[in-house]
C-alpha cells in the first residue's frame, strides 16, 4: 500500500512511473520564450542505418522519419565513443576520449570539477531532468544525476543494472516529494514482467514536458531533458541463458516476419522507441511548445551483436565497416537529427562532421551563455541554421578494452590504430566510407600528421594507461 500511494504522489510530481497523466485542459499558447527548451534523446546501441530516414528498409521509423523530415538530417556526425560509459561523458561534459575522465565502461564517477551541460543550463535558468539510463556514477558518488546539474532525475545509474528491462527496481530523485533512493517496481516483483522500463521513461519524460513546459506560471522557464533510453541495447544476462537478449513484451508488428526471432525482437524494440518519440512529440504540441523545443535524437554507439542479434541482418544507411567496440564508423558514426520549428530547415540534409563532445557548446550557446573552458567540442549551432560553420581540426577517439586503440579524423581521411605498436591504417573517407582500401603507404605526409596528432590528443590517466595487448 505504501508503494502505491507513492507512485501517484510520484506521479504528481512530473515523473509519473506507472500511471498515465491526467487530462489537463489545454491552454492558449505561451508568448515565445528568450530561449529555447532542449530536449536529448538518446538511442543505446541504435545502428546508423537503423532507421528509415537513414535507409533502413524492413524496420518501421515513421515518427523519427517524420522528425528528419522537419528538421535536419546529419550523415557524418560520431559518438563520443564506441561503448556506453565514455560515449555519454563526451556528451555531457564536452571532452573527447583523450580529456574526459570517463574513457572506458568501468564504474567510476564523474567528479566535482567535471562540468556537465545540465550544470551549465541550470544555472542559466533552465528546469533539468534526466530519464533513463546514466552510466556515471553509482549511488553515493560524485557522479549521480542529481550531484551534476539534474533537478529530477529517474532511470538506472548501473549499465549492468540497465540490461534488466524489467527491474525491481528504479533509482528516483525527486526534492519536491522528498526522495533520493530506489523506487520499487511491485510489477516486477519476483520475476513478475510486469513494468516495462522503457515504457516506464516514456511516462517520466511526457509528465516532465507537462509539468515543466514553459508557461506564464513559470516565467517562461526553458527547460533541458535528457532522455537516455535503452533501447535497443540487449539484455545480455538473459541471452546466455535463452539466447535471446533482445528484450520487449511483444515482437508485433513483425510477428509474422519469417526472421530469427532475436531479429524480431530488435525490430519491435526500434518500433517501440519510434511510437514513444511520436509520443513525446504530441506532448510538445499539445502544450503548444513544439515550435520553442530544439530536439535532438542520436545513438550512443554504433550496433551491437550481444544477445542473439545480428547487426548485418538489418544494415543499411551504407557500406560502414565495423560494430560496437570498433573505432572505424560502424562503430562510432551514428545517426543524429535535430529538429526546431521555424529555425532549422524542414527536409535539410547536413555532411557537417560533428561530435556528441559539441553538444555542450551548442548548448550553451542555445542558452546564450559561454561554455566552460577546456572543451574540446564547438557549438553547432551555426550549422543546425544552416549558416556557415567552424569545423574541427580534427576529431579524436581512444578506446581500452582489450588493448589501446586510436582513430583520428581529419578532413575526409579517416585513421585507425588497433592497437601499441600497430600501424596506422588509412582511409580516404570521401570515396571509401566503408574502410575497405588502406592508403596510408601511399599518404606518408598524412600519416605523419595524423601519428602526431594521436600522440597530442590525450592527457594520461591513471585509470586509462596506454596498454598494449592484442590488436585486431
Amino acid at each position: 500500500m505504501k508503494n502505491i500511494l507513492f507512485l501517484l504522489a510520484f506521479a504528481a510530481s512530473g515523473f509519473g512511473a506507472n500511471l498515465r497523466a491526467a487530462p489537463v485542459a489545454p491552454r492558449p499558447a505561451p508568448p515565445a520564450p528568450a530561449r529555447p527548451s532542449i530536449i536529448f534523446i538518446l538511442a543505446d546501441d541504435l545502428g546508423y542505418g537503423d532507421l528509415g530516414c537513414y535507409g533502413q528498409k524492413k524496420i518501421k521509423t515513421p515518427n523519427l522519419d517524420r522528425l528528419a523530415a522537419e528538421g535536419m538530417r546529419f550523415t557524418q556526425c560520431y559518438a563520443g565513443s564506441t561503448v556506453c560509459a565514455p560515449s555519454r561523458c563526451a556528451l555531457l561534459t564536452g571532452r573527447h576520449t583523450g580529456h574526459g575522465w570517463i574513457r572506458g565502461n568501468a564504474k567510476l564517477a564523474l567528479r566535482p570539477e567535471d562540468v556537465t551541460v545540465a550544470e551549465v543550463l541550470k544555472k542559466t535558468g533552465y528546469k533539468t531532468g534526466a530519464v533513463g539510463k546514466w552510466g556515471l556514477g553509482l549511488e553515493d558518488s560524485t557522479g549521480t544525476p542529481q550531484k551534476k546539474g539534474f533537478d529530477q532525475w529517474f532511470g538506472y545509474l548501473d549499465q549492468t543494472h540497465a540490461h534488466n528491462y524489467f527491474p525491481d527496481y528504479l533509482w528516483r530523485f525527486d526534492p519536491v516529494r522528498n526522495f533520493e533512493g530506489k523506487l520499487a517496481l511491485p510489477g516486477n516483483e519476483g520475476g513478475k514482467r510486469g513494468q516495462y522500463s522503457h515504457d516506464l521513461f516514456t511516462i517520466a519524460a511526457t509528465n516532465f514536458v507537462r509539468i515543466n513546459y514553459p508557461q506564464l506560471d513559470n516565467q517562461l522557464r526553458p527547460f533541458f531533458l535528457y532522455l537516455a533510453y535503452t533501447i535497443p541495447h540487449a539484455n545480455n544476462e538473459l541471452a546466455r541463458k535463452s539466447g535471446n537478449g533482445m528484450e520487449v513484451p511483444g515482437d508485433a508488428p513483425y510477428s509474422a516476419e519469417n526472421w530469427p526471432q532475436p531479429e524480431k525482437n530488435k525490430a519491435a524494440m526500434i518500433t517501440r522507441l519510434d511510437t514513444d518519440v511520436g509520443k513525446l512529440l504530441d506532448e510538445l504540441k499539445r502544450r503548444k511548445v513544439d515550435e520553442h523545443t530544439i530536439i535532438f535524437f542520436s545513438s550512443d554507439n554504433g550496433p551491437h551483436q550481444e544477445g542473439g542479434n545480428d547487426p548485418k541482418f538489418f544494415a543499411s544507411g551504407g557500406p560502414l565497416r565495423g560494430i560496437k567496440r570498433d573505432l572505424y564508423e560502424g562503430g562510432i558514426r551514428v545517426p543524429m537529427i535535430a529538429r526546431w520549428p521555424g529555425k532549422i530547415k524542414a527536409g535539410s540534409v547536413s555532411d557537417q562532421p560533428w561530435a556528441f563532445w559539441d553538444f555542450l557548446p551548442t548548448a550553451a550557446a542555445l542558452a546564450q551563455v559561454s561554455p566552460p573552458e577546456g572543451m574540446d567540442g564547438i557549438s553547432m549551432l551555426p550549422a543546425l541554421l544552416g549558416k556557415p560553420q567552424k569545423g574541427h581540426e580534427f576529431l579524436y577517439w581512444e578506446f581500452h578494452e582489450k588493448t589501446f586503440k586510436q582513430a583520428v579524423r581529419m578532413g575526409d581521411w579517416k585513421a585507425v590504430r588497433n592497437g601499441v605498436g600497430e600501424p596506422l591504417e588509412l582511409y580516404d573517407l570521401k570515396g571509401d566510407v566503408g574502410e575497405a582500401n588502406n592508403v596510408a603507404g601511399k599518404n606518408p605526409e598524412i600519416v605523419e600528421k595524423i601519428e602526431a596528432y594521436m600522440k597530442t590528443a590525450r592527457t594520461e590517466s591513471a585509470h586509462w594507461p596506454v596498454k598494449e595487448g592484442r590488436g585486431r
